[in-house]
């Protein structure tokens, strides 16, 4: 069977060092600012990527990778290897990227040198990277691509997100507001409680009128999925730490927390949400 390598993109927003602990390969979309294209956490950090973005005039357009940079990546991991492997490549919502169509390209231009399971997460940001990792935990435990396929797939059905935006400027203005368009209106005027649907496009869960009766309607919503169950919880910010963490201990009151996780919500993702946004991933730890 070989080796599984896991493959995702810069969207996942996975900390640098769970990625050098899981051996976790990363492929960055690309953010196009004022005639420049800049590559999502590499030469681009979150911290420059708001700086930018409190200057701009318009909202950054974002693009994901082409096949042939999927082709490149996927023949140097197998290179780089020098044995027999499978890749498990798990991307962004194909709801809100092409990204997923670009990986399946490249999946089957390779097929005769190495074996590509492309996934879509159906997820963003953090929610995306969380799944990665339980992935990549179970490929440095040694598990086939078929055993790591198939709890990915468990855990997407299982796996939970809710965010806040400061503004639905962004994600209206770049189309990804999905289901949620019709109520914008209404929306401006309270706190929205966001998240995914099952086709992974970006819904209005609940109202709420101020930032600490939306915490208050999320951690019931999760409380009520997860009870005392295990759990990984994992929250995301765009250059609001003090409100990720506040969101974050706010999750582990009501929940049976095993791991947790802050991180930053990098510049693709950051140009559909804007500043202030906070995101919290669950998904059980067992």
């Amino acid at each position: 069977m070989g080796k599984v390598k896991i493959v995702t993109d810069s969207t996942a927003d996975i900390p640098a060092e769970l990625l050098q602990k899981y051996q976790i390969t990363v492929i960055p979309l690309k953010v196009m600012i004022e005639n420049e294209t800049y590559q999502d956490g590499v030469n681009l950090t979150p911290e420059a990527f708001y700086n930018k973005l409190d200057m701009m005039n318009s909202v950054p357009a974002t693009s994901q990778p082409t096949p042939f940079e999927f082709e490149t990546m996927y023949q140097r991991i197998r290179e780089k290897a020098g044995e027999e492997i499978s890749i498990l490549s798990i991307h962004l919502s194909s709801a809100m990227s092409g990204t997923i169509q670009s990986a399946v390209l490249a999946a089957e231009a390779v097929k005769e040198e190495v074996s590509v399971e492309v996934v879509d997460s159906l997820k963003a940001s953090y929610a995306v990277g969380i799944l990665v990792v339980e992935a990549a935990k179970l490929a440095a435990q040694g598990a086939g691509i078929e055993g790591c396929r198939k709890k990915l797939e468990e855990r997407k059905e299982e796996t939970s997100v809710y965010f806040l935006v400061d503004t639905l400027e962004y994600l209206q203005k770049n189309g990804r507001i999905g289901r949620a368009s019709a109520l914008i209106g209404s929306l401006l005027k309270m706190k929205p409680v966001l998240s995914l649907n099952r086709d992974g496009e970006v819904y209005p869960y609940r109202k709420a009128r101020g930032k600490k009766k939306a915490v208050a309607v999320i951690q019931e919503a999760l409380e009520h999925q997860y009870g005392t169950r295990p759990v990984h919880i994992g929250v995301s910010h765009a250059q609001a730490e003090e409100s990720g963490q506040e969101l974050l201990e706010a999750a582990e009151a009501v929940l049976n927390s095993r791991s947790s996780t802050l991180t930053k919500i990098g510049s693709v993702i950051g140009s559909h949400t804007g500043r202030g946004t906070v995101s919290v991933a669950v998904t059980p730890a067992e």
